[in-house]
């Protein structure tokens, strides 16, 4: 009782900068990312904190569909996601053996592809379900020799639950040669599973883009990160352009805000923030923002990027003045009335805005995927 009284007397803590996820995109990525393969499963990956998103918040946003599994990376994804999410959990990477000891084997399922694993799981028995990942081309991990594989640790496969068969596409997004390559060895291996008296539920092979491109009816599942998130997983490569028109209904679910905390009168001539790489034209102020490259504002957009300054008196484009700074950003606010406290967009969801995510990364010359999963977890989410 004593700590509820302490609880609602204590001040609430603001926070200068937060980060925003529209549940309704996100519903609605997934939907439509169903309907595009009708008679399979989307499994949304929710590893790296849920692309920037927040793990947490994403989570509770999905309770509102029914979504059969999720996947993460590791563990200590899988224990924020077995505490808000009420479905299933994936765990993509292998761990530290010990680690196993602690999942919920009611609740989770294990891509493997290290014997070692395979034979620490036989322990659990039945109870562990796993998902065999093949190396079909991209040779990062996986299984490689599988029929080899199959003949030497069959006995081990007949202790645990063979739940799904796995591989990962390394050019999904492109028009290569090799995705037919991959998808020929994916179901070569398959085949030889399913010789040995195996019948995984779970067949997966395809990320965002091959929910896209893939049309085999053996897929009974997939595995969409950056277009459940509503972004083009295809991001104007050559050779897709017949999927751009159907990957315009993704909807961006995340935006970024922060406030200004000092406003600085300068003069024709003066520089900002280190390094003297931006110097004033003219007479100008310079709003300041408590989000730097550690919040995960890419230092690259140093002097290209422009943010949406929220005034009493009027919304305007600042342009980043000088080199965003560890903590702290500087924008150019021109001759505008602006006073510490007003808000900043630095992410819209609207894709044409100059700081939606893909005209971010086109300025900094990364990718989608790199911008999201920089934003630290210790910015607060907020689920709109």
């Amino acid at each position: 009782m004593l700590n509820v009284l302490r609880q609602l007397v204590k001040p609430k803590y603001e926070t200068l900068n937060r980060i925003e996820i529209k549940a309704e995109c996100l519903l609605a990525n997934y939907k439509y990312l169903c309907s595009l393969q009708p008679l399979a499963a989307i499994f949304p990956v929710l590893k790296s904190n849920a692309y920037g998103h927040g793990l947490k918040e994403v989570c509770q946003i999905l309770n509102n569909a029914a979504v059969p599994m999720v996947a993460v990376d590791s563990y200590p994804e899988a224990q924020i996601v077995y505490r808000y999410f009420k479905g299933q959990v994936l765990i993509l990477g292998e761990m530290p053996l010990k680690v196993y000891d602690y999942c919920l084997f009611q609740r989770t399922e294990f891509v493997v592809y290290n014997p070692a694993t395979l034979k620490y799981l036989t322990r659990f028995g039945r109870k562990a379900k796993i998902h065999l990942f093949v190396n079909s081309g991209m040779n990062r991990e996986g299984l490689q020799n599988f029929s080899d594989f199959l003949l030497k640790y069959k006995k081990y496969l007949d202790q645990v639950t063979v739940n799904g068969f796995c591989s990962h596409l390394a050019s999904a997004d492109t028009d290569s040669a090799l995705n037919k390559e991959q998808e020929e060895k994916f179901f070569e291996a398959l085949a030889h599973l399913r010789s040995a008296g195996f019948s995984p539920r779970w067949v997966h092979l395809g990320n965002s883009a091959a929910i896209f491109t893939l049309a085999s009816k053996e897929l009974t599942a997939f595995r969409p990160g950056l277009a459940f998130y509503g972004y083009d997983p295809f991001c104007g490569q050559e050779g897709r352009e017949d999927f751009f028109e159907s990957a315009k209904a993704l909807q961006p679910a995340l935006e970024v805000y922060s406030r200004l905390v000092a406003v600085q009168d300068i003069v024709a001539g003066e520089s900002v923030s280190y390094n003297e790489t931006y110097r004033a034209a003219g007479a100008t102020k310079i709003g300041v923002i408590p989000f730097g490259y550690f919040e995960g504002l890419d230092r690259r957009l140093s002097g290209r990027a422009r943010f949406l300054v929220h005034s009493d008196e009027a919304s305007f484009w600042a342009p980043v003045a000088g080199r965003i700074c560890m903590n702290l950003s500087c924008l150019d606010c021109g001759q505008q009335a602006v006073t510490p406290g007003e808000e900043v967009q630095l992410v819209s969801s609207i894709s044409i805005n100059p700081n939606s995510m893909a005209n971010l990364a086109t300025l900094s010359g990364m990718s989608i995927y790199e911008l999201l999963t920089r934003f630290q977890a210790n910015i607060k989410r907020k689920i709109l």
